[in-house]
């Protein structure tokens, strides 16, 4: 085991409280924070993306985050590249990684050690798949999938998420070769690190959504209407163009909806993310899972994850 870097991962759906729990793990235990957020990526997209303020920081060092313009493209293989030098770097300097974040993809293929054949993305066929989702819904592109990979369609109906259906349509189309067949491929090495992994979430259900609720008024509050409409005047790539949160006011920034209505559609996306993440998460039987409704106090919820950890720290 002498050879292996242990990091800790912490994930969960939003608004479950990773950044503060994330920040006092690394307080506690000397360590640095490489974001895995797959929108925290970017330049200019501080409220929507729920980016941490130097605040809530608290000194602690954070990778991986805000380094990149809005137009520019960013993959799950070049976060995989980039992460695995952050963790190298911060294991050299004598420091413990830690791993927060809600982008499952991200986190899997680094702690995997998932390989990606190359691939280009042709944008005029993304967009086309896209129009097919808003026109005819998730069950056409399950449909479309299914034509070459009903392996994929197995693993991806439950969570009926687009994004990923689309882009296992696309590497199909791009390399002529199933993406299962690539996920299949991808993991002959063993990972060179040894995670301890930590999921945040709540069992009652309803208390997660209203504190996803709760934080659109505040991001509202905090001007997320005005970042908004800074970052829909300029080019996005076809990463930053999903984020949640821009797209949903859009039709009020353009006069065709009133806000109350753009809201509570960017309430109830966020809450089908949620969802689709913890869906996601729940599929990996190693996750240690904390429910912050089991525990009378934060402090105790912080005092579970350290012991979690310690022990981790101590018999890998």
């Amino acid at each position: 085991m002498e050879n292996f870097i242990k990091v800790v991962s912490l994930v969960g759906p939003t608004a479950s409280g990773k950044t503060k729990l994330g920040v006092d793990i690394a307080r506690r235990f000397d360590g640095e924070i490489i974001s895995a957020d797959s929108m925290q990526i970017y330049r200019e997209m501080q409220i929507a993306t729920a980016k941490p303020t130097t605040e809530e920081m608290a000194g602690i060092p954070h990778h991986l985050m805000g380094f990149l313009p809005p137009d520019q493209t960013y993959s799950v293989a070049r976060f995989k590249e980039d992460a695995a030098k952050c963790i190298e770097d911060i294991n050299r300097r004598g420091k413990l990684p830690v791993i927060v974040g809600g982008t499952g993809l991200y986190i899997d293929s680094l702690l995997k050690n998932i390989k990606f054949s190359e691939e280009t993305r042709d944008e005029q066929q993304s967009q086309a798949l896209w129009k097919i989702y808003e026109e005819q819904g998730t069950d056409k592109l399950l449909e479309l999938l299914g034509g070459f990979d009903p392996s994929s369609v197995e693993r991806l109906q439950t969570e009926r998420n687009p994004k990923r259906i689309i882009r296992a349509i696309e590497f199909y189309q791009t390399t002529g070769i199933t993406i299962t067949e690539q996920i299949a491929r991808s993991q002959t090495e063993k990972s060179p690190y040894l995670p301890i992994k930590i999921g945040l979430n709540y069992r009652d259900r309803e208390r997660l959504y209203e504190r996803i609720n709760q934080r659109v008024d505040i991001m509202i509050s905090q001007g997320l209407l005005e970042e908004a409409k800074k970052v829909l005047s300029q080019p996005l790539g076809y990463t930053a163009v999903k984020a949640i949160g821009y797209k949903e006011l859009a039709p009020y920034i353009n006069g065709e909806l009133d806000l109350e209505t753009c809201i509570e559609k960017l309430k109830r996306e966020t809450r089908r993310y949620a969802k689709r993440q913890i869906t996601w998460f729940k599929r990996d039987s190693t996750i240690n899972w904390l429910y912050a409704d089991d525990y009378n106090s934060y402090e105790e919820l912080y005092n579970a994850a350290v012991i979690i950890i310690n022990k981790g720290l101590l018999y890998g």
